[in-house]
């Protein structure tokens, strides 16, 4: 049966991904694309352009907004650091305003809402790796807080709604993701050092480069959220996904500079405000529930990250 799919920030790098991944499995009568286009890009599904099914709508998701849908996947927000503190009160409103929209039309419509949550909402985590009962060490007046605050208010107003209206809920929380169609201003780290070396470019690493992380290739992100998407009714969330093989800040710069062959030096600045030490994954959860576990090794992923960025970058 043909369904009615609303996906908000669906122009943006995870939302386009998404985009292809539901029009290429299922067969959708109309696939809702919903962006305001802050951070998402039209060029993200301008290969979607002339199929059928897809329309493109602008709009924000902090207004009220109605469509007649039975699931709606609600991915829209600056994911940054350097575009969400741009405008953190907007940062803030469409997280909460926008999850609280999307809830609202799943309550109205009957429909399933599948929400977007981050790795951001355990802060600058004092356990490792992080599970989903860890509750966080968050700043809640920091440069960084109009995201991580908003993020963790997001999933409150949610699971509220859901305790009052039990709709087909799910929340997942996204740890660090790569690959083709991030921007080249993203200001994230994979993208920062990949178009940083392909230009020749001093690598910059914000502290001492020790510092963790765990990145997951889109690929299997994408993977991982039809994955949850189909659970039971019965399972909200929220759920962590991401890839659970931690990396020093500095070993990625080296693996990017190898992958590239680049001379580009690296330097070193100070650490931004919050900036978390150590991040990482406890995927149990997903992979009990559903069998799901990354797939995508960080070397095949930044390789096929680096020829996304040389074709963009007309390299």
């Amino acid at each position: 049966m043909a369904e009615k799919i609303l996906i908000t920030g669906g122009a943006g790098f995870l939302g386009s991904h998404l985009c292809d991944r539901i029009l290429k499995d299922r067969t959708a009568e109309q696939l809702i694309c919903f962006d305001n286009l802050q951070t998402g890009s039209l060029e993200n599904v301008s290969h979607l352009k002339n199929n059928n099914s897809f329309d493109f709508q602008d709009g924000d998701v902090i207004n009220g907004y109605n469509f007649d849908v039975s699931e709606i996947w609600n991915l829209a927000c600056a994911a940054s650091p350097e575009k969400y503190q741009l405008d953190p009160i907007h940062t803030f409103k469409t997280s909460v305003d926008g999850a609280l929209n999307a809830g609202q039309l799943a309550i109205t419509n009957g429909a399933k809402l599948f929400h977007t949550s981050t790795s951001e909402v355990y802060g600058d985590a004092l356990i490792s790796p992080q599970s989903e009962d860890y509750w966080g060490n968050v700043n809640p007046v920091g440069i960084r807080s109009c995201y991580d605050e908003g993020k963790r208010s997001a999933e409150t107003v949610l699971f509220d709604l859901h305790r009052s209206d039990a709709f087909n809920l799910k929340v997942v929380r996204i740890f660090n993701t790569y690959g083709p169609r991030m921007a080249i201003d993203d200001g994230r780290v994979v993208s920062n050092f990949i178009v940083q070396a392909l230009r020749g470019e001093d690598i910059t690493i914000y502290g001492d480069g020790q510092q963790t992380r765990s990145f997951c290739y889109v690929d299997d992100l994408i993977d991982a959220f039809i994955h949850v998407f189909k659970l039971p009714s019965n399972f909200q969330g929220p759920v962590n996904i991401g890839n659970p093989v931690e990396f020093t800040i500095l070993e990625l710069a080296e693996l990017v500079l190898n992958v590239v062959g680049s001379k580009s030096k690296i330097v070193f600045k100070d650490l931004p405000q919050d900036d978390p030490k150590q991040r990482r994954p406890d995927i149990s959860l997903v992979k009990e529930k559903s069998g799901w576990e990354p797939k995508v090794n960080l070397e095949d992923g930044v390789k096929e990250t680096v020829n996304f960025f040389k074709h963009k970058l007309s390299l």
